[in-house]
C-alpha cells in the first residue's frame, strides 16, 4: 500500500519561511522520482520542485528558483521542501507526488502516479 502523508504546511507572513516534508511508505517503483505540487483556487495544479532518489538530481518551476528547496533523508523514506521568502502568490495546497524516474517530469503532474492529501500553505502580505 502507498502512502505519501505531507505535513509542515501553515500560515506565515511574506517573507517567511516554511519546511514541508512528505514521508513515503510502500512506492512500487524500481527508480523513483518524488515532486512537490501546488494548486491554488481556480488554478491548475503546477509543479514546483523534483527530486530524484537514486542520483538527488533537482529541478525547481522558474517561479520558486532560488527561495524553495528540494531535499531527501532516503534513510527514513522523507522528501522535504524548504521555502524562503514566502509570497502571497506561493499561497496554496501542497502535494507530494511520487513517479517513475523514467516517465515522471515536473511539468505533467498527470505522469506522476502516487499522491498525498496535501498540506496547506498560506502567505499573508
Amino acid at each position: 500500500q502507498v502512502q505519501l502523508v505531507e505535513s509542515g504546511g501553515g500560515s506565515v507572513q511574506a517573507g517567511g519561511s516554511l519546511r514541508l516534508s512528505c514521508a513515503a511508505s510502500g512506492v512500487p517503483y524500481s527508480s523513483v522520482r518524488m515532486g512537490w505540487f501546488r494548486q491554488a483556487p481556480g488554478k491548475e495544479r503546477e509543479g514546483v520542485a523534483g527530486i530524484y532518489r537514486a542520483s538527488a538530481s533537482t529541478n525547481y518551476a522558474d517561479s520558486v528558483k532560488g527561495r524553495f528547496t528540494i531535499s531527501q533523508d532516503n534513510a527514513k523514506n522523507t522528501v522535504y521542501l524548504q521555502m524562503n521568502s514566502l509570497k502571497p502568490e506561493d499561497t496554496a495546497m501542497y502535494y507530494c507526488a511520487a513517479g517513475s524516474a523514467g516517465r515522471a517530469v515536473l511539468h505533467r503532474p498527470d505522469t506522476f502516479g502516487f499522491w498525498g492529501q496535501g498540506t496547506q500553505v498560506t502567505v499573508s502580505s
